[in-house]
């Protein structure tokens, strides 16, 4: 860990030290570094039983780490390649397993105990515009400082993670500094396409007008379920995301409405094909067949009731018929909440999140874990089903110069896995994270 660790923070320092520029002018390119540690404890809890994908109901403590260099560079005008290097390592809660809105967000990066780097993004971005308006960029990871013009169109091509593009909140999509819950840091009920580490291939282009904003992707699938071999049937195994988001001002506060669209193409399993198959004990991967699919629709909506707080809240659904193959185990999702700033109390950098989650899966879903199905996020091995109720409050701290933040954290968790007899399940957390 620590020579992996040294490695990326040298190559780090190498970069940046040859990277200083002026800040008035446009940069040509940029260097970025985060490392966010999580550690997680959860209570003892009531279980009459626990399958081989449970939460399981002893008290634990796990730890996971995630630590990422972002290099972007302008080659041309309106050309960009971004190249981001992480480690990651550690572990979630029961190896992740047991609940469908998860309790931490960095885990769906972490591929394994021991730590390791790869290649998170790599992709080549271009953007052609046109018309007078203009908006400033402000430098940030995986943003060059610049103009651009309000009206444009652009696209990326490579690998990158589709919740850099889609389905963003200003309140409730990052869990390096915002909510940590897998069902806060984007739709859950999207089955949003990535490998194990949250990554995925393909094509993203995004049409910009002063108020709106038009984005579709195009990327590829993996061969199975929540792992890293791309399957080379692209003309069978592909994915097709789409977004429209409206910007506004209600009373002077601006907010954002966002309309999504999925369908997602595949070697997927039927819960309804297993069961039929095997009742007593379904295995949905043995019934795997490509001209399968999964679709569904989400919106998302956040809102600034004043510059120090604002509100959000995102409902997502799929059909639900075949198996969750990127994200979670859910099938119809809901979450409201807000965001506080500590102004009033003369910490106008930290804040402070409050927010609720209620997670569903459909029938088909339902019966296949209540057969004793598996799936491979959750399984108890029986089901008396109830609704995922989560809620979540953090504090995050501005410990050093909007560089170096802590953030405890407290999750309440009943009827985790969409169990009833299992639970109710108190999550406690501590997160650490560095950027600059």
């Amino acid at each position: 860990m620590k020579k992996h660790l040294l490695f990326l923070i040298l190559l780090f320092i190498v970069i940046k030290s040859v990277s200083a520029q002026d800040t008035l002018k446009q940069e040509s390119y940029n260097l970025h570094f985060q490392q966010t540690i999580i550690t997680q404890t959860n209570l003892p809890f009531a279980a009459p039983y626990t399958g081989k994908n449970s939460l399981l109901p002893a008290e634990q403590t796990e730890t996971s780490l995630t630590t990422t260099i972002f290099y972007a560079h302008r080659l041309w005008k309106g050309a960009e390649l971004h190249f981001d290097p992480e480690l990651s390592g550690g572990a979630g809660l029961s190896s992740t397993l047991g609940v469908a809105g998860f309790p931490n967000g960095e885990t769906f990066r972490v591929g394994g105990v021991q730590n390791k780097i790869y290649i998170a993004r790599m992709y080549y971005k271009q953007n052609f515009e046109w018309g007078k308006e203009k908006d400033t960029i402000e430098d940030d990871a995986d943003v060059l400082r610049g103009l651009k013009s309000k009206r444009y169109f652009s696209f990326a091509v490579g690998k990158f993670g589709m919740a850099d593009f889609f389905d963003n909140n200003n309140f409730s999509h990052d869990p390096r500094g915002q909510f940590m819950n897998w069902a806060l840091m984007d739709n859950g009920a999207w089955d949003y396409p990535a490998n194990t580490r949250g990554y995925v291939i393909g094509l993203t282009t995004e049409l910009g007008q002063p108020t709106w904003t038009l984005r579709f992707a195009l990327t590829m699938v993996t061969t199975e379920a929540n792992q890293s071999i791309w399957d080379g049937k692209v003309g069978k195994a592909n994915t097709q995301t789409v977004e429209y988001e409206k910007r506004y001002a209600i009373g002077g506060q601006k907010g954002t409405l966002r309309l999504l669209g999925f369908l997602n193409n595949g070697k997927f399993g039927s819960y309804d094909a297993a069961i039929a198959q095997n009742p007593k004990a379904p295995n949905i991967d043995s019934t795997q067949a490509y001209g399968r699919h999964k679709y569904g629709f989400g919106i998302n909506v956040d809102q600034y009731l004043t510059k120090d707080f604002g509100i959000f809240a995102r409902a997502g659904w799929n059909d639900g018929h075949t198996e969750t193959w990127f994200f979670t185990e859910i099938d119809r999702s809901l979450s409201f909440g807000g965001e506080l700033k500590g102004s009033n109390w003369s910490r106008p950098d930290d804040e402070i999140g409050l927010a609720f989650i209620a997670d569903g899966i459909s029938p088909s879903h339902r019966q296949y874990l209540a057969d004793g199905g598996y799936g491979f996020i959750i399984g108890d091995g029986q089901l008396s089903y109830g609704p995922e109720l989560i809620a979540e409050l953090y504090y995050k701290i501005d410990a050093y110069q909007k560089k170096f933040f802590l953030s405890p954290d407290y999750q309440f968790i009943i009827n985790p896995a969409y169990n009833t007899v299992r639970g109710p399940v108190n999550v406690f957390g501590i997160r650490a994270h560095v950027e600059f």
